[in-house]
């Protein structure tokens, strides 16, 4: 039986990590992840996985972030009993990341349910609940960094340090493949890489000699200036003197694993040492308090500076955890740092902060990580006049700023220096986790760096590929009555619902630019006599004779 790999998420886009692994003594997934971005990706979370949950033998994860470990509770939904093996300190994040997610589905829908009532339209379910996800967190196995585990027959793995996020591992696998084949194939899935400097990773390490790599290349068409944590901390100083001088709050969209932890560092160093003024800074998030725990636990001494007794506190700190407690931030309308959830602006409490901030002209919004398009940050990042937030108009008059440097994610070069250091790859490399423009980049890149261009290969979404032993790799053919996900078509940054939103905004500001009521009344009447006119034009009738 040949060994394959199934790319059902992660291939031309960065979302929704999963990929199942199918070899002589069984099948296994690497990574489950909820896809996020524009509302035709999310709608992924809700149908069914393609490919039988309980055929599987085990899950091993990258890391904790919930694009790579968010449908788990939904696979066990789905039939799936068997264990999720991660690093230790994955499995400890997971412990809150997961419900936090549960949780999440949860209020949304509730909310969604109640304005679907009042629009007549029927009820939806939460993908599954903060239950669920407890549930789950019981079948959570901890493997150790640097030595071989057997994971069942004719299989073993290891974990090497992806200098990512606390936890974060890349996988190379030991598969037998055939009884005829002397060798076990040797495979890496990089998971998601560091790009080295961060406070509190070293940096990536993995094996050489392989002969498949399965690689992210999320940055692979974008190179960056190497960020050191003096030049990231001088460059953060920068732009907090800047909003405390505008007037306004500055409002710090972040994740919650790793990223807010390093802004909490970073700031509580420029407090101490009077580079910015000592403001109140609030952390409202639940989940990233949390895992602020957690990395207080496994914290080594960040590089590049002493280690402190708490690095995460100081008398100006004030971690929000109540709800109460987060609307009452509305009422602070200068002079305040917060930080919340989520890094893309998509859900979580930074939306509510938004709402009441947006408008403001001195108000700063400082992006800090990856914005996948579709979302909210992607449209902040690009200068829209305005947005919708929970279905309400708000006008964008802050100030956006954005810094590359709390990136979480290796840039070009240091993907191209990561895979030369795995060379020689025998057979193939796959470019995973990029949209298709950062994918053709980085596959450009490698093919400078000596690379033919057979053995840099774009899998496609939902496809499986047969990993041919000491040779090049074969795409195979969809499975007979397999219905595709997506299309090509549909396979882009944004869909329909960005279109809608944008349309809403347009017509919205078009009407009240017009001089009066007889002219919008005319718009209106002639945009409501076009969509009278689209059925006829869709089914023209036939001419009789």
């Amino acid at each position: 039986m040949p060994v394959t790999v199934k790319f059902c998420g992660a291939a031309g886009m960065v979302t929704g990590s999963c990929y199942l692994v199918t070899h002589p003594g069984g099948r296994f997934l690497v990574d489950c992840g909820m896809f996020q971005g524009s509302k035709t990706l999310r709608e992924l979370n809700y149908g069914a996985f393609p490919f039988d949950p309980t055929s599987l033998d085990f899950v091993i994860l990258t890391h904790a972030h919930i694009d790579h470990s968010g449908l788990l509770p939904k696979l066990y939904l789905a039939g799936f009993k068997g264990p999720i093996y991660a690093s230790e300190a994955t499995g400890a994040l997971l412990a809150y990341v997961l419900p936090d997610s549960g949780h999440i589905q949860e209020s949304e829908v509730n909310r969604l349910n109640r304005r679907n009532a009042r629009r007549g339209r029927p009820s939806v379910s939460a993908i599954y609940t903060q239950w669920d996800a407890e549930a789950a967190l019981g079948h959570l196995v901890p493997l150790p960094f640097d030595r071989w585990c057997e994971l069942g027959r004719g299989l073993s793995v290891r974990l090497w340090n992806a200098g990512h996020i606390l936890g974060a591992a890349s996988l190379e696998f030991e598969i037998t493949p055939m009884a005829n084949v002397r060798s076990p194939l040797r495979l890496l899935f990089s998971g998601d890489l560091g790009p080295g400097h961060k406070a509190f990773e070293h940096d990536p390490r993995a094996p050489e000699g392989l002969d498949y790599l399965i690689m992210e290349s999320t940055y692979g068409d974008r190179a960056r200036a190497e960020s050191e944590p003096e030049r990231r901390q001088a460059l953060l100083a920068e732009e907090v003197r800047a909003a405390w001088a505008a007037g306004g709050n500055l409002l710090i969209p972040a994740f919650a694993i790793e990223r807010t932890q390093e802004l909490l560092y970073d700031l509580t160093s420029l407090f101490d040492c009077g580079a910015i003024p000592r403001t109140n800074l609030f952390l409202d998030s639940p989940l990233a308090i949390k895992a602020t725990g957690v990395f207080q636990t496994y914290l080594e001494a960040p590089s590049g500076g002493q280690q402190k007794r708490n690095p995460f506190a100081g008398p100006n700190i004030h971690y929000v955890t109540s709800v109460a407690e987060s609307k009452a931030l509305n009422r602070i309308s200068s002079g305040a740092i917060i930080i919340a959830g989520s890094g893309m602006c998509d859900a979580g409490r930074i939306r509510d902060h938004l709402l009441h901030n947006l408008w403001r002209p001195e108000a700063t919004v400082l992006l800090v990580g990856y914005q996948a398009p579709g979302t909210l940050g992607s449209l902040l990042l690009q200068g829209v006049p305005a947005v919708r937030i929970r279905g309400e108009e708000v006008r964008v008059r802050a100030r956006i700023r954005a810094l590359d440097t709390y990136s979480g994610h290796a840039s070009r070069s240091d993907l191209v220096r990561w895979a030369k250091d795995r060379f020689p790859v025998r057979s193939a490399i796959f470019l995973t986790h990029a949209e298709e423009a950062a994918r053709i980049a980085m596959q450009r890149a490698l093919i400078n760096a000596g690379c033919t261009r057979s053995a840099v290969c774009l899998p496609g979404f939902d496809e499986t590929i047969e990993l041919v032993p000491n040779g090049r790799p074969r795409v195979l053919p969809p499975e007979p009555g397999s219905t595709p996900r997506l299309d090509r078509q549909t396979l882009k940054p944004t869909d329909w619902h960005n279109a809608y939103a944008r349309l809403l905004l347009d017509f919205s500001q078009t009407l009240r630019k017009l001089p009066g009521d007889n002219e919008r009344e005319e718009l209106i009447n002639r945009l409501q006599s076009e969509l009278v006119d689209i059925p006829a034009r869709r089914h023209p009738r036939r001419r009789a004779g």
